[in-house]
Parts: structure tokens; C-alpha cells; sequence
């Protein structure tokens, strides 16, 4: 080292360093975040987990991908048959045959794709194989109850007919979104096309539209004309629903249907908009169908198939798969019985060669055990393989009067009372004068008109019961209140959704289109006291002989009053017994029940109970050939088809066989107070009491009137009385003296026969609501008193009448 001295470094070495002013470096010391700060990520941490999700998106997808794999198509082309089987496990039927043809693409006409793509996925394609954004908008409408969505493209419907199964599970639309990628790959489009269109279920057993052409059509699929293509792409949204022959209810929504399809076609340039205009709704045939579905077969397995899908019990595409067993509640005795009784009473009646109308002459009838609401025999026509459409479960024809006790059920379960205040019960008395203006309607003027125009005058409930005196019964319903009629009506079984079943007055007069179904299942709650149980068709169900399916129960439950379901019972024993109905005492058993007719006569109805039975049986009118609703006039050579004859007449032979040898059971009633209280009238017709009214200005007339017991005995299905009514007035006959004769309330009678209020007596016997006639004078028409009935010769006391 130098001795030399080293050169000293200038005082601003030594100086304290100044803090830098100029830009701060790249990692600049930052403070740390504090307090809610730390809770918030960083753009870095969001960002990495964004990549870090794409990539595990990415990794899952590529792992799906390669681990599913296109399967062999599924059992489809050898599926299982669905057994049914009677309540005793005989085996009922089989429709295990399924009815399938594949044709190629270029077998289907253009129009028919272009419809299926209409209907299904329009922009098939264009698009890929799945749309994501399509599935999630479907699982958010189905969790948020907005309806059940596939979001399926034809794709992936095409990979869950062919290679998977109709199973609603997550594996099974994991499985399917992968194959449909791969398939779309693999395939071209017209390939899947061709794929779906030939394992699509079109309904009536159809698979494939070829098949659907030749069942509801009878052309070939290349055949296809514009707007019957257009309907069986309707029909892939709910192939049994839509049909229009077998749930001619349902067309306003199958039409619907067809032009959201048509509609489509113009949208995608598929169409024109003069060809759109000129597309008329083309009607199918009907069903030609094997003949292991012959007789009451296919009435009855197309009832169970309705009855496992509308209760959510199985979805029709998985039922479809097969392997079902179904043990109904059908007892094979009592539907031989049924078929029997239809036969004897209606069909062998039937001149189909001379007589026109008796080619409309249908039939349909159940019955029910009221106890446990089973359905024990079902009558559905002459023949499944004939007529197609199930006569015992449709909804097009009118109830008529057989709504009547639905009324008066409601009027006892409500406490209804008349305009002027007199609690309702069965000897309430109304004033039956035809085309009379229902009091307290706010809705406008309505006036209905009697059968054959009769004016019964005073008459009491149960009177205008036996007799279905329309003016009495609206005037009740408005009484009671339409809308509560129609709620005790849901109540005892019929759906809320039945046709024309409206809140106004008509509703008495048996304007709604419920089925035979429905009625027996509401009168069967009426047998049952009130009590209304779970209807249903089926026992038991397995699959694969193993899996037992959970069936829906419901507890049964009061949705009447005893005492309402009870007293209406009483009253319909007075049908029975001296009313509309007598042919029903041929069932040998204590029976209550209404007869019913239709507008113009085009179906006649007899619903009926024992205490052990409850069966509704109509007949009706319809042509074979185009489906128009027909009248029954001069069927079986009748003037008219009526409740009280053949309805009637099958009921009683089929009671009769059904409960042959059960013990004889009589009804055990609680009636309504004051049900049964009623003043006796006197006989002798010149003993009026004092301050009587004589000859009121209402009701009917004297002399050459028309006895209302008989006429509308005829019009309502009753039968004539034996004592029989002149109505010329001629002495010894029904001649009226002056001292006490007919008033215009009331009738004359013959021989003890037709009383004042139409209430019938074999020779001077006991009427319907009590009152006993001589031999052959007249009563008076005002019958029991007691809330205020009328008295006397027909005269009224404080405002009873309404």
C-alpha cells in the first residue's frame, strides 16, 4: 500500500441521504390493506381463479368427453310389454305389440321435416348439438315451476330415444350431452333427422311417423299433406293429449298447437303465406287398432294409461318403454255384467240396416265402490277396435239434469235459503211456472224453459226433483249462489277444469260436459255420506317383476256434511221410487238416482246408488262417420231416448247382477233439520182451511192443461204412471170439482194417478212428498207446509215461493 496520502472524498458523501423525488421504482412499498379491504380479492386473484375454472371446465369436459361413448342403441326395437291384470290377477291385456316402420329421409316428405323441425328445434341446422343456453332456461322454468322444459334439441331427443331412456336423471342428460356432441360430429344432420323422426312416439302405440301416418291418416309418411304434417309434429309435444279423437276436449289446444307449427314453417320460408291460409285443420280418422285391444280391452288399458299419467304416477314416455305389471281394480265379473246388461237393454235393441239413428247410438258407463273409491267395471263402447273413443271418460256431452242434486247438495251444505228468507229443504216450495225469470240474478234476464214447456205452479223441492223442473232448480242454484255450486260440485269429484261447468244459473240445468266418470265418482261421494275418497283405477304396479311404484292416497274427507249428502239421497229415492226412475226398483235393492237429458236430446243419462254400489250409465248419440254430436229421436224405435228408459234399465240389470248375492242393504240416513217435518194435507178436497188461497195466478191451468207428472215424466226418462191422467177433464177421469179441485199449482189425476205437483200413486197410494189422494180425486198442490210451504188448493203463505 501507498505511503502517499489518499485523496479525501468531498463533504457531501458524508451528508444524509435525500429521499428520491422522481418516479418511484417498479416494486414500490405499498402499506398494507386494512380492516374490510382485506376481504375484497385482488383483480390477480379473480383473475386466476377465472383461468383456473376455464381450465377445470375445460379438463371436466375433455374428461366427459372421453370417457362416454356412443353406445349400441337401447332395448327400444325388443322392448317389454306393460301387463295388465284384473283385481283377482287374471291378465286383462297386453300392448306389448309396438307399431313401428323406419323409412328413410327421403321417405318423408318435405313438408313433414319441415314441420318437425317447427315444432321442435328450428334451427336444427345451423345450430350445434346441444344449446346451452336453451337447458338453462328449461331448469330454471322447471325450479321455478313454470313448467316442466326439455331443453333438448332433436339431437339430443334423438340420443335419449335411440341409444339412452326416457329416466329423468342427472347421469342420464350428462350422458346425453356428450353422445349428441359426438354423434353431431360423427353424423350429419340429415342422418339424425332421419333418426328421430323414425323412434319419435306419436301416440295411439305409433313409433315413427311413418307409423303415425297409417294411424291417424292412412297415407304413407311421403304422403304427408302440408297441414297433416304439420298436426303429428304437433303431437310430439303430448302425443295422447292432442289427440282429437280420443280427447275431443283437448282440440282447442291441439289446434292451437298445429298453428304454432304452421306459424314456424312460414318464419323459417319453409311455408308460404298462401299456403299457411289455405291449410285447414285436417280431422284424423279413427283408431284402427289390433285386435288384442278388442271389446272393452283398449277402453280399459287407454283409461289406465290416462288415469298413471294425468296423477303424475308415470310419464307417458317412460309407460311407453314397457315392463310394467298393473293390477287394477277392475273386477272381471262385474265388467262381463256391465257388458252383459248394455247389450240386453240397448244393443239388441238396435236396427242399424232400417233405422239411420241407431247407427249413432253409443254407450258409457262406470261403476264405483262409494266405500274406497274404486273403480270396480267401466263400460267404453261396443267395441275399441270399432269406435275408438272411450264413451265412459269423454267430456262432450251435457250432464243435464243429473247436476240437479249437485244443486240442492250445495243449497243444504250452504244453509241457503230462498229470496224471501225460507231455509232450503225438501219441502220448500218454489214456483215451477215455465220460462218464470229467476229472481236476484244481477247477470241479465234469464227465464229457462220446463221440458215440453209444462208450468208445474207451487211445487215443492222434492217434486220438482222427481220431475226436473228447470225453473225451480235455477232459481235454487241462484239461491245458493253459481259459484258455490260449482265449488260443492269440485268437492264431490268433478274436475275444476269441466267443461261449461260456468258460475251462473244455467249451471242447474246441467250445462257441463263432465264424463260418466266424473258424475259416478260424485255421486259415489253422495253414497258415502258426504265422504269423498281416492278415486282410482289401480292397485298395485311393479317393474321388471321387482320395483313396486308409489301410487298416490289420499285420506278420505268430509267435503259435505252428512246431513247435505244424506238428505239429497232421501230425496233421490223418491225418483226412484214414483218419479223419473222406477225402472230402477228392478235392481231389487233400495236404489236413490236422477235421470238426465241432453240439449236436443243427443245423450239420456241415469246416475244411481245402492248403498254399495254407485254407477252412472248414459247413452248418446254421435255419427260414426264425421263425429258430430246426433239426437237420440226414434232410436230403438222410440219417440225419445230418456234417462228413466235405457240408462235406467241397463243400471237396474247391472245392479242387479253386480250385487247378486251381497245381503240387502238399506240406506242409513241423517237428514237436514226439518228434512222430515212436514204438514199432512187433507184428503177430503172441499175440507180447505180457512183464509186459503184458491186458484193462485201462477202455475198451471185446469181443464186441458198438460199434467206435468206424466209429460215430464216422459221428457226426463220416467216412466208413464199406471194410473194414468186425462187430460180433457172429462168426469170420473180427473174431472177437478169446484170445491176444493186442481189449482193451477197442480194436476189431475185418473185412477189415484198423477197428483197436483206430478208426483205419481199407483191406485190412490202415497205421492212423493207424502200426501195421500182418494181414488182417483185431486190433492192440493201445495202439498206439506213447514218453511212457509203452500197450502191448500195451490194458495201460498208468507213468500215461501221464489
Amino acid at each position: 500500500m501507498s505511503d502517499e496520502p489518499q485523496p479525501q472524498q468531498g463533504s457531501h458523501a458524508l451528508a444524509p441521504e435525500e429521499p428520491p423525488t422522481g418516479p418511484q421504482g417498479p416494486n414500490p412499498g405499498r402499506p398494507r390493506r386494512t380492516g374490510w379491504r382485506r376481504l375484497i380479492p385482488t383483480w390477480r386473484m379473480v383473475l386466476g381463479t377465472f383461468v383456473a375454472g376455464i381450465l377445470l371446465l375445460v379438463g371436466l369436459f375433455a374428461l366427459g368427453y372421453y370417457l362416454v361413448k356412443i353406445p349400441p342403441a337401447n332395448a327400444a326395437a325388443t322392448k317389454q310389454s306393460n301387463v295388465y291384470l284384473y283385481a283377482d290377477g287374471t291378465e286383462l291385456a297386453r300392448d306389448g305389440s309396438v307399431n313401428r316402420e323406419s323409412v328413410m329421409l327421403a321417405q318423408i316428405s318435405r313438408d313433414a321435416q319441415h314441420a318437425a323441425l317447427a315444432a321442435e328445434d328450428r334451427d336444427f341446422y345451423s345450430e350445434s348439438a346441444v344449446d346451452p343456453k336453451a337447458m338453462v332456461r328449461a331448469a330454471w322454468n322447471t325450479a321455478t315451476g313454470k313448467g316442466k322444459q326439455s331443453g333438448s334439441t332433436i339431437t339430443q331427443q334423438y340420443v335419449k330415444n335411440y341409444y339412452l331412456g326416457q329416466e329423468q336423471t342427472v347421469t342420464r342428460k350428462v350422458k346425453e350431452f356428450f353422445i349428441a356432441i359426438k354423434l353431431d360430429r360423427e353424423k350429419s344432420k340429415d342422418h339424425i333427422l332421419e333418426g328421430y323422426l323414425n323412434t319419435s312416439f306419436f301416440g295411439r302405440n305409433a313409433y315413427g311417423i311413418q307409423a303415425a301416418a297409417q294411424a291417424y291418416y292412412g297415407v304413407d309418411a311421403k304422403d304427408l299433406t302440408i297441414g297433416q304434417a304439420a298436426y303429428l309434429a304437433a303431437l310430439l309435444n303430448a302425443p295422447s293429449q292432442y289427440d282429437v279423437i280420443a280427447h275431443p276436449e283437448n282440440k282447442a289446444a291441439a289446434v292451437a298447437r298445429w298453428n304454432y307449427v304452421l306459424d314456424g314453417m312460414v318464419k323459417k320460408h319453409w311455408l308460404s303465406e298462401a299456403q299457411r291460409q289455405k291449410a285447414t285443420f285436417p280431422t284424423p280418422r279413427q283408431q284402427v287398432t289390433a285386435t288384442a285391444m278388442s271389446g272393452q280391452r283398449g277402453y280399459l288399458v287407454q283409461s289406465i294409461k290416462d288415469y298413471l299419467v294425468t296423477n303424475k304416477i308415470i310419464d307417458e314416455d317412460t309407460l311407453a318403454g314397457g315392463g310394467y305389471r298393473i293390477t287394477t281394480t277392475l273386477q272381471k265379473s262385474k265388467q262381463d255384467a256391465f257388458t252383459k246388461a248394455v247389450d240386453d237393454q240397448l244393443m239388441s235393441r238396435l236396427d242399424k240396416k232400417n233405422r239411420k239413428v241407431d247407427r249413432f247410438v253409443r254407450a258409457g258407463g262406470v261403476a264405483i265402490d262409494p266405500a274406497t273409491g274404486k273403480v270396480l267395471a267401466m263400460y267404453g263402447g261396443i267395441d275399441y277396435t270399432q269406435q275408438y273413443v272411450n264413451n265412459a271418460t269423454r267430456r262432450d256431452y251435457q250432464v243435464g239434469s243429473t247436476f240437479k242434486p249437485i244443486v240442492f247438495t250445495s243449497a243444504v251444505q250452504n244453509g241457503a235459503r230462498t229470496q224471501n228468507g225460507v231455509t232450503i229443504n225438501p219441502y220448500t216450495v218454489y214456483d215451477g211456472t215455465d220460462k218464470r225469470p229467476v229472481q236476484g240474478w244481477t247477470g241479465g234476464t234469464y227465464a229457462p224453459e220446463n221440458e215440453d214447456n209444462v208450468s208445474y205452479g207451487p211445487i215443492t223441492v222434492r217434486t220438482a226433483t222427481d220431475d226436473s223442473v228447470n225453473a225451480v232448480y235455477a232459481q235454487m242454484a241462484v239461491d245458493v249462489g253459481p259459484s258455490k255450486v260449482r265449488q260443492t260440485a269440485i268437492d264431490l269429484g268433478l274436475p275444476a277444469n269441466t267443461p261449461d261447468m260456468n258460475p251462473y244459473p244455467s249451471i242447474a240445468l246441467g250445462t257441463a260436459t263432465a264424463s260418466v266418470l266424473d258424475m259416478a265418482e260424485a255421486y259415489a261421494t253422495l253414497a258415502n255420506h258426504g265422504e269423498h275418497g281416492t278415486y282410482t283405477l289401480v292397485e298395485k304396479i311393479s317393474k321388471d317383476g321387482k320395483e313396486d311404484v308409489e301410487l298416490p292416497h289420499r285420506a278420505p274427507e268430509q267435503v259435505v256434511s252428512r246431513e247435505a249428502a244424506d238428505t239429497t239421497t232421501s230425496m233421490l229415492r223418491s225418483v226412484v221410487d214414483s218419479g223419473t226412475a222406477t225402472a230402477a226398483q228392478a235392481a231389487g235393492r233400495p236404489a236413490a238416482g236422477k235421470t238426465g237429458t241432453a240439449e236436443a236430446d243427443q245423450a239420456a243419462w241415469f246416475a244411481g246408488y245402492t248403498p254399495d254400489l254407485a254407477t252412472v250409465v248414459a247413452v248418446m248419440g254421435q255419427d260414426p262417420d264425421t263425429g258430430r254430436h246426433e239426437s237420440l229421436y226414434g232410436a230403438m224405435g222410440l219417440d225419445r231416448v230418456n234417462g228413466g228408459g235405457a240408462p235406467a234399465e241397463i243400471w237396474a240389470q247391472f245392479t242387479r247382477t253386480a250385487l247378486e248375492g251381497e245381503p240387502v242393504r238399506d240406506f242409513d240416513l241423517r237428514l237436514q233439520a226439518g228434512a222430515e217435518a212436514y204438514q199432512e194435507p187433507p184428503t177430503d178436497p172441499t175440507a180447505q182451511p180457512p183464509g186459503d188461497a184458491v186458484t193462485p195466478d201462477i202455475g198451471g191451468t185446469t181443464g186441458d192443461q198438460t199434467v206435468p207428472g206424466q209429460d215430464q215424466g216422459q221428457t226426463d226418462g220416467g216412466i208413464p204412471p199406471t194410473g194414468g191422467t186425462d187430460t180433457t177433464g172429462s168426469p170420473g177421469t180427473g174431472e177437478t170439482p169446484d170445491t176444493g179441485g186442481t189449482t193451477d199449482g197442480g194436476g189431475t189425476t185418473g185412477d189415484g194417478g198423477t197428483t197436483g205437483d206430478g208426483g205419481t200413486t199407483g191406485d190412490g197410494g202415497t205421492t212423493g212428498p207424502g200426501w195421500t189422494t182418494g181414488a182417483g180425486g185431486t190433492t192440493s198442490a201445495g202439498g206439506p207446509t213447514g218453511n212457509g210451504a203452500a197450502t191448500g188448493a195451490g194458495g201460498t203463505t208468507g213468500g215461501s215461493e221464489s
